[in-house]
């Protein structure tokens, strides 16, 4: 048997040895990029303003391992200096603690264009979990019910110019004011993830009155 055969012969032994499903090895899981929040900071919607849920949620995301990574929490604010919710967050892609991505950048996140408002995000009950992976609780499930999150913010993620407060004085307001709230589980009387109704006041006991624990979302931006 020549060389050029024997060779031949080899590669068709070793293929017939090879099993027929052997794949690649699977991809690494996408590092977190997104959470809700597993508890409130303590003061109802006074988060300290942006700064101090900024902070919160970067305290929140080291303490669950995230390495390496620069969050932001998921806020508006009104007035003078007014900050749009969207341009602080980055452009994604955004993936939850079990490496599922919730949007692939700001368009889809917001729905920016007919296509993209009726294909929607992927935020939902099942992926708008905590930084530690865990479930936030949702309609029907045993009290309390916490499926209203902070955002102050409108559908496409912009600061509302009405002259009303929507951000309980700027995420300062523990008493006075009114935020605007989402449903992470998409469920309820609006489906709307950060645009649903406003709360009844900026308490923990008034915001608990609509079904909120004061949680808010925080995106990486890197």
């Amino acid at each position: 048997m020549n060389r050029a055969l024997s060779a031949a012969v080899t590669a068709a032994i070793f293929a017939m040895a090879t099993p027929a499903f052997a794949q690649a090895p699977a991809a690494p899981q996408q590092p977190m990029s997104f959470f809700v929040t597993s508890v409130n900071p303590g003061k109802g919607a006074d988060l300290g303003g942006l700064a101090g849920a900024d902070q919160y949620c970067q305290k929140l995301a080291e303490a669950a391992g995230s390495k390496g990574k620069t969050w932001r929490a998921y806020l508006s604010t009104q007035g003078n200096g007014a900050v749009n919710a969207r341009d602080r967050i980055g452009n994604g892609p955004w993936y939850n603690a079990k490496g599922a991505v919730v949007a692939k950048d700001n368009a889809e996140l917001h729905g920016d264009t007919i296509e993209l408002a009726r294909a929607g995000n992927k935020i939902s009950k099942t992926t708008a979990l905590d930084e530690t992976g865990k479930p936030v609780s949702s309609v029907g499930e045993a009290p309390p019910l916490w499926h209203d999150i902070l955002t102050g913010s409108q559908a496409d993620g912009r600061t509302f110019t009405d002259g009303a407060d929507h951000t309980c004085k700027n995420w300062t307001s523990s008493s006075d004011g009114v935020a605007q709230l989402g449903h992470h589980d998409r469920t309820g009387s609006s489906i709307s993830w950060n645009n649903a109704h406003p709360s009844r006041g900026c308490s923990k006991e008034n915001l608990q009155a609509t079904g909120s624990g004061g949680l808010f979302y925080c995106f990486a931006t890197n």
